[in-house]
């Protein structure tokens, strides 16, 4: 029978209905059993797409006499850390505290007042990797309740105590200069991996928000070092096994230092972060194969990860047919099999297949080699050789289709949705093409719709269910961000008014005016151990610094100093910060490169659809201007974009001709109407190459 999460919209809960474990979902019907019962909670966390979360699951939680003694001794709690980050963040600390290092899946024993006590990540069904086994652990801790409660309640009281000490970490208000900027690249290089690209060591992560601050330095700067490695990176990643050569998009991370074996999830925020950080390299360099790269992934977005409302989808697994990346290898004779011995031939010199393979004797395609060393192994021409391998990738994709597929975890979470709808906005303005500019309005408008309830931000949402949980600081601060994007791709100033809202919310609901900090639940959220107040940012962005970048950027659009007063407290007390643990926090140096700027103002008067507005358009959307603002208005039309926009006020079509005005704190220099003039004025040159079709 199954069991309460059958009543939830997690994919991640629903996969343990069936469990024989008595789970509860969090809240108060699993705190008011534990406070009856005098029991602890066994509180374990995880996400859909996690391979040991599965295999704890199959060992443990699908084992009667285990889940026996769970439900015996403990009141069972599952939690899916991407609905509930705060409850995550809270008991990851807590482990982490208790054994020097966190992960997935956790599993956290709590008195029911909430205060963790023991904890770690997976444990065996039966001892071995130096842990004991996870029924020996069930029996320590309830001996420990038990018997030694004196114990336990010292343990809970100290973990609760380090805990909150972390959370209300308050570094002491700095000055901010570039010297910051120039400590945290130095310890950057100093750790940069300058063969394969990334930081150095093992397992590997693409970092996006890293790669972005080098990305932003290189152009405060002009040091070559800092875009090296950038680009040393992002053509390492694409080339490797982390990429997904035949349906684009990338996994979470490589378990190698060179980016070959990939632990096989495909997460919606990773992907996100990465377009946005190839589309930029290709805005900077002008280099096509960072953008073929991006619009691989968008592809691969629309192709599977978008729901009919208009919503994306949160993640692929690393499993199918419960094995760890089955999905994605090839044999040779499969290979031959599709193509034909000829093509085969050639593609397996490409994508480095060989009869042995390198994963479980079986293939990751990878392609590390240049075409011209590939083509001399298959004994053609490199044309050839690429001819062969652009007939060839359709036809493995299709050939692959119809193996089992990795689970979906169909779930709609804001703040992954924010960030690809933000995706989407830069690929539109970037490129011009309509397709990026309709999904990107279009999840603006589901968004907007589906995932607010009564006016209020939801977190989650699940297709023919309501939106629930109330939408946490990330969820409103990239949410908002993505719209003043999306603003800069359509011009259409609904979008600001949005992002303004939300803005207002973020202060409302999340600032600490007298602390002077962000949390990431509201004011009014669910009373916890701790209010959380994660600042690092990880594989994602913090609330903070989402909120901080997002307050900047708006404060510069609409002229509202009150964003900007707030973005510039949290600036002065982390800078210090930042500039000594650099690897834990690229999105807020990010937003420190942008409050040491003086952001670049570009107002145009021209109507969209017109080529010689849409001309001007193009000179500031190819080049990268990560400092700078956009905003359009059309003659005789928009006086809601003016009102809206201080950089629009009084500014016309000089001589009936679409005008571009370039601005530093609203001082303008010459308006212009020609491309090349506009170019010189931003120092960005014509950009090379035609445009770039979707198909």
């Amino acid at each position: 029978m199954p069991n309460r999460l059958a009543h939830e919209t997690s994919p991640y809960l629903l996969q343990h209905k069936d469990n024989p474990v008595d789970w509860y979902p969090w809240g108060p019907e699993a705190l008011e059993r534990a406070r009856t019962e005098d029991r602890p909670l066994l509180l374990s966390v995880g996400y859909s797409a996690c391979h040991w979360c599965h295999v704890m699951e199959h060992e443990s939680f699908e084992d009667d006499e285990t889940a026996r003694l769970m439900n015996e001794w403990f009141v069972p709690v599952k939690v899916d850390r991407e609905e509930r980050p705060d409850i995550d963040s809270i008991y990851m600390s807590a482990v982490q505290q208790m054994t020097g290092h966190g992960g997935w899946p956790m599993t956290v024993f709590i008195t029911p007042d909430g205060q963790p006590f023991y904890g770690g990540t997976y444990y065996p069904l039966e001892p071995r990797y130096g842990m004991p086994s996870f029924k020996q652990v069930l029996a320590g801790v309830n001996d420990a309740w038990v018997n030694r409660r004196d114990a336990v309640g010292e343990s809970a009281r100290a973990l609760t105590d380090a805990v909150r000490e972390n959370t209300d970490l308050r570094p002491p208000a700095g000055s901010v200069d570039p010297s910051i900027l120039d400590r945290a690249f130095q310890s950057l290089a100093t750790r940069f991996d300058t063969a394969w690209g990334g930081l150095a060591g093992a397992p590997k992560f693409p970092q996006p928000l890293t790669l972005e601050f080098l990305l932003r330095y290189w152009k405060r700067t002009g040091d070559e070092t800092a875009l090296r490695a950038v680009e040393v990176t992002l053509r390492r990643m694409a080339s490797g096994g982390i990429y997904d050569h035949l349906g684009g998009g990338f996994a979470r991370y490589s378990v190698d230092a060179h980016w070959l074996v990939p632990h096989f999830e495909k997460m919606l925020y990773d992907n996100a972060l990465l377009v946005r950080t190839y589309l930029h390299a290709w805005q900077a360099t002008g280099s096509p194969e960072y953008l073929a790269v991006a619009e691989d992934v968008l592809r691969w977005v629309i192709n599977e990860m978008t729901s009919p409302e208009g919503g994306f989808y949160s993640a692929l697994d690393a499993d199918s047919e419960g094995e760890e990346g089955r999905f994605y290898l090839w044999t040779p004779a499969q290979i031959d099999e599709v193509l034909g011995p000829e093509d085969g031939a050639i593609v397996r010199a490409w994508w480095g297949v060989t009869e042995e393979g390198n994963f479980e004797e079986r293939n990751i395609l990878h392609a590390w080699r240049s075409v011209e060393a590939a083509a001399q192994e298959a004994g053609v021409t490199p044309r050839r050789l690429m001819e062969a391998v652009s007939r060839a990738r359709p036809l493995l994709y299709e050939a692959r289709s119809h193996r089992v597929w990795p689970g979906l975890d169909d779930k709609v979470l804001t703040a992954w949705n924010a960030m690809m709808l933000h995706a989407f906005a830069d690929a539109a303005r970037a490129t011009g093409e309509p397709v990026y500019r309709q999904v990107a309005v279009r999840s603006a408008e589901f968004l907007l719709g589906r995932l607010r309830v009564d006016g209020r931000l939801m977190r989650t949402y699940k297709e023919r269910a309501e939106a629930k949980i109330p939408a946490f600081l990330e969820d409103h601060a990239l949410l908002a961000d993505a719209l003043i994007a999306l603003y800069e791709a359509t011009f259409d100033a609904r979008w600001l008014h949005e992002a303004r809202t939300l803005a207002d919310e973020v202060i409302a609901r999340f600032w600490d005016d007298a602390e002077g900090v962000f949390y990431d639940t509201a004011a009014d959220a669910e009373a916890l151990v701790v209010r959380p107040r994660d600042l690092w940012d990880n594989a994602t962005p913090s609330g903070t610094s989402s909120a901080t970048l997002m307050l900047l950027r708006l404060g510069e659009i609409l002229g509202e100093a009150r964003y900007r007063a707030v973005a510039e407290r949290v600036i002065q007390g982390m800078a210090e910060v930042t500039a000594r643990a650099a690897a834990g926090f690229g999105n807020l140096l990010s937003a420190i490169d942008l409050h040491l700027s003086t952001p670049t103002e570009i107002a145009f008067v021209g109507t969209p659809g017109d080529a010689e507005t849409d001309a001007l358009l193009q000179v500031a959307a190819r080049a990268y201007l990560p400092n700078a603002v956009t905003a359009l208005r059309r003659p005789d039309e928009d006086d809601d974009a003016a009102a809206l926009i201080p950089l629009l006020r009084d500014r016309t079509a000089l001589g009936g001709r679409a005008t571009a005005y370039v601005c530093e704190r609203l001082a303008c220099q010459m308006p212009v109407h020609e491309p090349a003039a506009l170019a010189e004025q931003l120092g960005a040159g014509p950009h090379p190459g035609g445009p770039h079709p979707l198909a």
